[in-house]
């Protein structure tokens, strides 16, 4: 008798491709699921090749749309980034498919649904704590946590030779051993090579974006416009086209970052479960949409709303989906004061990408300006009286004053930098 129904998350590479097999010799029966995020996969073949190994069944679901409008807009609409540089491409796509994926095992009555992620790192977390706030009662299987599993696949290259004994046809190879994660917003490489922090990544690994160095020699200028924050209107092609759908609109702006080569980061980061890993991401189109947006808001939002949003909200927001912690009450909360915080983010950026390079060439607003040209021009007074700013830098001095001579009182000079 059988151990019953597992719903795998299935990618059709190496991994998972391994697992349904392993899986299947363990006594499950093996539903697999995939999701269709605007990764560059042959989805047919992949559903194919999972029956053919002896999955029951493989569902196919598209939620691109979902993960553009539920988790990269909003994204945007914070500046959501991860220390400074990781722009969450990954982290984005984990809840949408996690909530697809519980949904096809409720489908097909499966006790239990499995993923392929390694035990060191983040993504394990990420999946399995959106299965457990979606179905508490649901069980997890982690091939790579299970000792039978990682004793006798110690890496990819057991994988590699265990694909080859049974016949299960892969991509991977020896020669190109690094992992990459590939959906609408961008795709990732670790592992491998990779490993070594001090090795650049080969030319032939990147797979999103041209060289820099190869891109046209012309810069490609558009047009973006945000509606409360969210892009709703991209205008390229010297103003002949125009995209306003918004799966659209992100494929549009993925193929001109694209083409010119912008949206490429290397980096070291810290991942939650108290690891550095060395990371290799291209996010061509959302480096471009989110710099927009920051743009913009130096135009149209308040200056203490925008200090408290950057404080709090952006940088706890980033953290709750690096983290896996979208299906959670802070995430909840952190949203809505995103919607509270771009009410008045309305406007349209130009924008260029040249060589790897984006840049904003103006700016403006029909409804939500903060700037009065006026009154911050150096050749006219307008509506801003100069005098009043003797008596605002008096009293902002007041306290430094006090500074000062506690400093003198104690014998220290903060006109001598030494002592400074």
């Amino acid at each position: 008798m059988g151990k019953g129904k597992v719903c795998l998350a299935y990618s059709g590479g190496l991994d998972t491709s391994c697992i349904i097999r392993y899986l299947l010799d363990g006594g499950y029966e093996v539903i697999c699921f995939m999701a269709n995020l605007g990764q560059e996969d042959d989805f047919e073949a992949a559903k194919a090749k999972a029956l053919n190994l002896g999955a029951t069944q493989c569902y196919v679901e598209d939620l691109r749309k979902e993960f553009i409008e539920g988790l990269c807009f909003p994204a945007i609409a914070c500046n959501a980034i991860y220390e400074n540089a990781y722009l969450l491409g990954t982290s984005l796509a984990r809840p949408v498919t996690a909530r697809a994926q519980i949904a096809v095992a409720q489908k097909e009555g499966c006790f239990a649904v499995a993923h392929g992620c390694t035990g060191k790192g983040n993504d394990q977390i990420r999946f399995e704590l959106a299965f457990y706030a979606l179905q508490p009662s649901i069980k997890v299987l982690a091939p790579w946590r299970d000792p039978a599993f990682y004793n006798k696949f110690k890496g990819r290259k057991d994988l590699l030779d265990y694909a080859a004994a049974n016949g299960i046809p892969v991509t991977s190879t020896k020669s190109k051993p690094w992992s990459m994660d590939e959906n609408l917003a961008h795709c990732s490489y670790e592992a491998g090579i990779l490993e070594d922090p001090s090795i650049s990544p080969p030319e032939d690994m990147w797979k999103l974006t041209v060289d820099p160095t190869k891109a046209p020699n012309e810069p490609e200028d558009f047009t973006i416009t945000f509606e409360k924050g969210l892009p709703v209107k991209l205008i390229h092609n010297d103003g002949k086209k125009t995209a306003t759908d918004s799966t659209d609109l992100f494929l549009t702006a993925n193929a001109i970052a694209r083409r010119n080569g912008v949206g490429r980061i290397d980096i070291v980061e810290n991942r939650f479960i108290g690891l550095k890993s060395r990371g290799c991401y291209e996010t061509p189109g959302l480096t471009m949409l989110r710099a927009a947006h920051v743009d913009l808001e130096g135009l149209v939002l308040d200056r203490e709303v925008r200090a408290l949003r950057d404080q709090y909200v952006t940088v706890n927001y980033a953290k709750a989906l690096y983290n896996g912690l979208y299906f959670s009450p802070e995430r909840e909360f952190l949203e809505e004061s995103i919607k509270a915080s771009q009410v008045h983010v309305n406007g349209s950026v130009r924008c260029r990408a040249y060589k790897g390079t984006f840049s904003v060439l103006g700016r403006w607003s029909d409804t939500a300006n903060l700037y009065d040209a006026s009154e911050s021009s150096m050749d006219e007074i307008g509506d801003f009286e100069p005098s009043d700013t003797t008596g605002f830098i008096a009293v902002t001095a007041i306290r430094l004053k006090k500074f000062g001579k506690a400093k003198e009182a104690s014998g220290q000079s903060l006109v001598d930098h030494h002592q400074a």
